[in-house]
């Protein structure tokens, strides 16, 4: 059961603004640093109406430039025409399991493909 104290603890962030992204460079985010966070980060990937495919992936990094990215979490179905509008999809990462920032690479089959992306998470208390 989700209760109010964890609804209230959980902290909303913009990953990708939705837009309209004809290509992989359009549908990538930069990268966020999410060492405030413990705990378990959670994904959640909004598609509109595309007109070919789109693979999305959460990967980390050590710094924001992307030093040793890796993929952290994969979407669980490849969009296509066939189930857009509204596809929408979770990914979980554990904080402890990935390097200090993330971001949002969508792999854009054929463009257009509408998507946006955000994270939930629970910044780490200070005793």
């Amino acid at each position: 059961m989700l209760t109010a104290k964890v609804a209230n603890a959980v902290s909303a962030t913009s990953v990708l603004v939705s837009a309209s992204a004809a290509n992989t460079a359009a549908a990538t985010s930069a990268w966020i640093d999410v060492s405030a966070y413990e705990g378990f980060l959670v994904f959640t990937q909004a598609v509109g109406t595309i007109t070919g495919t789109l693979d999305g992936i959460i990967q980390h990094a050590t710094d924001g430039s992307g030093t040793g990215a890796a993929t952290a979490a994969a979407f669980s179905t490849q969009v296509t025409t066939s189930n857009d509008a509204p596809n929408v999809q979770k990914a979980i990462v554990e904080c402890n399991a990935i390097g200090s920032h993330v971001r949002y690479l969508g792999t854009v089959g054929t463009g257009p493909s509408i998507v946006g992306v955000t994270m939930l998470g629970t910044l780490k208390t200070v005793p």
